[in-house]
């Protein structure tokens, strides 16, 4: 690689730490060429990005941003998964193909300024979406609106059975 590159790259890789919500390093010796395909597929849908990176780069990327913690991270083959959008979509996907293809490891992780291990980046893929929470919220907001409609709609529906219990009873 040229050097012109590998300056590029290192730009390149210095921007996508600065958006990204949450990254998760993964080691992918061993996963054949069209595991890797399914896997970039899933994050994109995601709007997540996979990239096999040069450790050399990355580090150097790295202490551009002043995450020295993370560079022992990057020894032997090493991918990044991120999402300038949502930590947990990432996370989701590279934990269940995980399960499926025990080649892939996950080394760690950083989210918000704190370095995640493996586990933490397991229990962050059992997290509700970003989508999830807010319907969620969306239900509770809109309970007591929902209850009141009911309670209110019950007056009128009452007095009605009453009306008709008394025609019955005349007749």
């Amino acid at each position: 690689m040229k050097k012109e590159r590998k300056v590029e790259e290192v730009k390149t890789l210095t921007e996508r730490l600065e958006k990204a919500k949450a990254l998760i390093f993964t080691e992918y010796r061993g996963l054949k060429v069209s595991e890797m395909n399914e896997l970039r597929t899933k994050l994109r849908s995601e709007n997540s990005w996979f990239k096999v990176v040069k450790n050399r780069l990355m580090k150097k990327a790295l202490k551009e941003q002043g995450l020295d913690s993370l560079l022992a991270d990057f020894t032997g083959p090493t991918a990044v998964a991120s999402s300038d959008a949502d930590p947990i979509g990432p996370a989701k996907v590279i934990v269940n193909f995980a399960k499926g293809h025990e080649k892939l490891v996950i080394k760690g992780g950083f989210m918000e300024g704190a370095r995640l291990g493996a586990d933490e980046i397991d229990r962050l893929a059992k997290m509700p979406s970003r989508e999830e929470l807010l319907a969620k919220a969306l239900g509770s907001m809109s309970a007591p609106a929902r209850n009141l409609v009911g309670v209110l709609a019950a007056i009128p529906r009452k007095l009605v059975y009453a009306i008709n219990a008394i025609k019955d009873t005349k007749q």
